[in-house]
C-alpha cells in the first residue's frame, strides 16, 4: 500500500464521519465498511443543529358580513384602476423632488436641509402627452396613486411617497406637450425634517 492510498482512505474516513448521523456515531466503530452512505439524505438543511418543528399558523377570521368575498383591507390600494385589457400606451413620465429653500439655507446653512429627497417637500411629476389637448386629460390623484387618462394614453402610477391628494397643482404646458403635476408629500417623519 502506498502513501497516497493511505491518505485517501483517511480522507474518506473523515468525510464519512462528517456525513454520519450524530446519534449513530456513538453506536459505530471507526470501520469504514460499517458506514451506510445515503447521498439523498444529506443536504444543506442537515448542516448545523437539529431544527425544531415549526408552529402551525392559524388564520384569524373576522366576523362580518358573511356574503363578503374579501375585506377591503385585503385589496391593495389602486387595484381598482388596474386595467390590463386597455390597449392605450403608457406615456413617458419623470418624477422629480422639490425643496423650498431660502437664502439662510443656501448661504448660511442655518436649517438642517440637505440635497437628499428626505428634505424635499414636493413631488413633481412631468408627463409627456404629445398630440393631446388639455380638455382631453382626466386626472385622478389619491394618497399613493396617480391615474391619468387621455384618448391615446393611460398612466396608472403608484407614487413612491404618500401625497396630499386634496391640495395639488397641475399645469399643462402646450408648447412642450407636457403635464406637470406638483403634489405635497405626507410622509411619516416630515415633522422632524421640517421642524
Amino acid at each position: 500500500m502506498d502513501l497516497d492510498s493511505v491518505s485517501q482512505f483517511s480522507s474518506l474516513q473523515a468525510l464519512a464521519k462528517l456525513l454520519a448521523d450524530p446519534q449513530e456515531e456513538d453506536n459505530e466503530d471507526n470501520d469504514l465498511g460499517s458506514h451506510s452512505f445515503t447521498v439523498s439524505a444529506v443536504g444543506p438543511g442537515n448542516i448545523g443543529p437539529a431544527k425544531k418543528a415549526e408552529p402551525t399558523v392559524t388564520l384569524d377570521v373576522k366576523s362580518g358580513n358573511s356574503k363578503d368575498i374579501w375585506n377591503t383591507e385585503e385589496v391593495p390600494e389602486g387595484s381598482e384602476f388596474d386595467d390590463i385589457w386597455d390597449p392605450r400606451e403608457q406615456p413617458e413620465y419623470e418624477i422629480l423632488f422639490k425643496q423650498q429653500v431660502g437664502a439662510e439655507d443656501i448661504f448660511l446653512g442655518m436649517s438642517r436641509k440637505d440635497p437628499s429627497t428626505a428634505c424635499c417637500e414636493d413631488m413633481l411629476i412631468k408627463i409627456k402627452l404629445p398630440d393631446t389637448r388639455s380638455s382631453d386629460i382626466t386626472l385622478d390623484i389619491q394618497d399613493k396613486i396617480l391615474d391619468l387618462r387621455t384618448p391615446k394614453k393611460k398612466l396608472l402610477l403608484h407614487l413612491p411617497h404618500p401625497v396630499d391628494s386634496k391640495n395639488g397643482k397641475a399645469c399643462f404646458i402646450s408648447e412642450k406637450e407636457t403635464l406637470e403635476v406638483t403634489l405635497r408629500m405626507k410622509r411619516e417623519f416630515d415633522f422632524i425634517n421640517f421642524a
